[in-house]
């Protein structure tokens, strides 16, 4: 040409599929593909499977420390409730009975005390709640704050079985003997942990766990062989029930990830 440009031929012509972006590349790999870069090289997405670990039912020292170290010390002391001598056996858990005269005496000691016996021993059937619900809490929520709601369990209905039957006794509707019954064990730490345990689980085993152990606790008081305990195990239920908000939270804050 005269001027030295080229020749005006028309626009480009446009690449099938519509126009591009300036320094936006085309994307090469199928619709609905969700990483294009995965999809290239030809490797293929494995999904794992979970493979069923029942072991894990049973505390550990690594996995479940509180729980294994206090399944330890339950072992002990039924050792002792089983070969020792039976009135040495009667003084000790008299020591640590949580009746209302002790209560009343040294509350510290005696709701320690309590919660280190088994009441029926090993053969108890709270011994085996005891190993597979604090250790399933525990595995979910941590050591510490498993023993937080064991003993906000054992303590608050511990409190509410015994302080009516103190009132009682000043009212005169009990005899001055029921200030001294024998109260021990681990049921109340057991039935709330089972209660706090049933919010973490998915609903198909939530509503079993809790119409077993719920309905085992209601035929133990319709029996009504032992109402202030009975009662007892379904006011520790209702209270790990209500931690469900907490617990739930701490289960959130150990599976998910923090930031920084």
């Amino acid at each position: 040409m005269p001027d030295g440009t080229a020749a005006d031929d028309g626009p480009l012509p446009v690449p099938v599929g519509g126009p591009l972006l300036d320094g936006v590349p085309r994307q090469r790999c199928p619709r609905g593909t969700a990483d294009p870069g995965r999809q290239r090289t030809g490797v293929p997405v494995v999904h794992r499977r979970r493979v069923p670990r029942p072991w894990r039912l049973l505390p550990t020292p690594t996995g479940s420390p509180f729980t294994f170290a206090y399944v330890v010390l339950l072992c002990v002391t039924s050792l002792i409730g089983a070969h020792a001598d039976p009135a040495v056996v009667h003084a000790l858990l008299q020591w640590s009975s949580t009746d209302v005269a002790h209560l009343v005496g040294s509350p510290e000691l005696v709701l320690v005390g309590s919660a280190l016996w088994v009441a029926g021993g090993v053969a108890s059937p709270f011994t085996v709640g005891f190993v597979l619900v604090l250790t399933a809490l525990e595995r979910r929520i941590g050591g510490l704050r498993t023993a937080g709601v064991f003993l906000l369990g054992h303590v608050l209905a511990t409190l509410a079985t015994e302080v009516p039957v103190g009132l009682a006794v000043l009212a005169g509707q009990l005899p001055g003997s029921s200030l001294h019954r024998l109260d021990y064990g681990v049921s109340f730490g057991v039935a709330a942990g089972a209660g706090a345990l049933a919010g973490l689980l998915p609903p198909w085993l939530r509503v079993p766990l809790l119409a077993a152990f719920g309905g085992m606790l209601l035929r133990d008081l319709f029996a009504f062989t032992d109402p202030m305990t009975n009662w007892g195990h379904l006011i520790a239920l209702a209270i790990g029930i209500a931690t469900w908000p907490l617990v739930r939270r701490w289960h959130a804050s150990r599976t998910v990830p923090t930031g920084g």
